[in-house]
């Protein structure tokens, strides 16, 4: 029996909504240590967290940088789910706004689809702590959603 390919393997991990197998199976969000659940339809986003992720000792935060990558994989992973085409989408944008410090405690985020088309998708996402009324940092993300290879050619012969 022939081993799966990468597009397959994310293709049954979304379809069987097994969002720890779809984080491992993308590398920086398994280096990370994402996790995520669902309560009832809405997939919640955990980054545990690691002495490691610190990037100001001085007033103890967490890197600015690792709250990001936490967000955009987030946002990938939230897509894998909903598209459930067995690739990975590739950004195109990311937008942060840090609105406060990110303490050394566990970071949550949640993710909602604004608009969805054939090639692209724009995502928001918000991030928490203890709180989630008092929101850590909130982005927004586009994601081309299918590789221009696939794309079905007009009548002038180009892809659209």
């Amino acid at each position: 029996m022939n081993e799966p390919t990468e597009r397959e393997k994310f293709r049954e991990a979304a379809h069987a909504r097994d969002v720890q197998r779809l984080i491992g199976l993308v590398p920086f969000s398994s280096y990370l240590g994402l996790q995520a659940r669902f309560e009832g339809e809405e997939l919640i986003f955990t980054l545990p967290f690691q002495e490691r992720l610190v990037g100001n000792s001085a007033i103890r935060a967490l890197h600015g940088g690792v709250v990001a990558g936490f967000l955009e994989n987030a946002a990938v992973i939230q897509l894998l789910i909903v598209e459930d085409r067995g690739r990975v989408p590739k950004p195109v944008d990311f937008s942060i706004d840090y609105l406060r410090t990110a303490k050394t405690q566990d970071l949550h985020a949640c993710c909602e689809v604004l608009r969805q088309g054939r090639r692209v998708a724009q995502v928001q996402i918000s991030c928490w702590q203890a709180d989630r009324d008092i929101q850590v940092a909130v982005a927004r993300a586009h994601f081309l959603l299918l590789p221009r290879k696939e794309f079905a050619p007009d009548s002038a012969g180009q892809a659209v």
